[in-house]
């Protein structure tokens, strides 16, 4: 945890709105501040900041960010499983990807994922385009993750029962197809040389 602490964390803003307050005597306008920080390794966190400046706000956005920070959980260079995350009428959905694909993802989503430490990764919003809400729905599905090994712990399992089925038994799958190609093959040359015998004697 320490180590995680000392980590330098990295801001950035995503969007910056000004909203207005109509009073008795006009309009006070002020300006809201969406902010993302993040470590670039595991931890990211989301916050939101009003203020009548735009430095302020900013500064309250990554104040109320840093009491949000989570760990997201990776496997490698993306994350354990596919999932959705929800927020109101947001829908975003998280799909692991090979290594090299790099994210994919737009707006705010993509500052979310990177700045947590995830270089390959699908996403795609299937709801509104409401940017509080898209990072919203993307940080519930972050956070929704688990690792493999606290789902076989739930189940009283082994990780490796857990995971899916590896290269190796597709492997072992793989030859056994191939052994039953020749073995076709030479049941229907038979055929075919009687058939061929069987229109010769016709033929006669």
């Amino acid at each position: 945890m320490r180590r995680e602490e000392t980590r330098e964390l990295k801001e950035r803003v995503v969007e910056i709105n000004r909203v207005a307050k109509v009073v008795k005597g006009g309009r006070r306008f002020s300006f809201t501040a969406l902010v993302v920080i993040g470590d670039e390794v595991d931890r990211v966190g989301l916050g939101y900041g009003k203020a009548r400046e735009v430095p302020l706000a900013i500064s309250k956005a990554v104040d109320d960010a840093k009491k949000n920070l989570f760990t997201i959980p990776q496997h490698g260079t993306t994350i354990t499983h596919e999932i959705i995350g929800k927020f109101g009428a947001a829908r975003v959905m998280l799909r692991p990807a090979s290594e090299g694909t790099g994210v994919i993802a737009g707006g705010g989503v993509r500052a979310v994922l990177e700045l947590g430490g995830v270089h390959d990764i699908l996403a795609k919003s299937l709801g509104t385009t409401n940017p509080i809400n898209m990072l919203k729905a993307t940080v519930d599905g972050l956070k929704r993750l688990r690792r493999p090994e606290e789902v076989a712990a739930a189940r009283g399992l082994t990780v490796s029962q857990v995971l899916p089925v590896g290269a190796k038994q597709a492997e072992e799958l793989a030859p056994e197809s191939v052994a039953e190609a020749p073995m076709a093959d030479t049941q229907a040359e038979p055929q075919e040389t009687e058939n061929g015998e069987a229109q010769d004697q016709a033929d006669a």
